[in-house]
């Protein structure tokens, strides 16, 4: 049975460097490898974003079509 079973994997967090909404409405956040522009808007409310950074889990984006 797997229920009890632990994850053996080490999860890696790193400093990453992110876009977060200027809205105060909206929480929304992405991860700069994963952004679609040079300077990305919002795509839940289309407001412009700022950069900032936040520790997380290492992804890697091996997307040919982001920036």
């Amino acid at each position: 049975m797997a229920f009890g079973r632990k994850n053996d994997e080490e999860i890696k967090l790193e400093e990453t460097k992110i876009w977060v909404c200027n809205s105060a409405n909206c929480k929304c956040w992405i991860r700069d490898n994963f952004k679609s522009s040079d300077v990305p808007l919002c795509p839940i409310c289309k407001s412009e974003m700022s950069e900032s950074t936040k520790e997380l889990q290492v992804i890697h984006n091996h997307s040919k079509n982001f920036m």
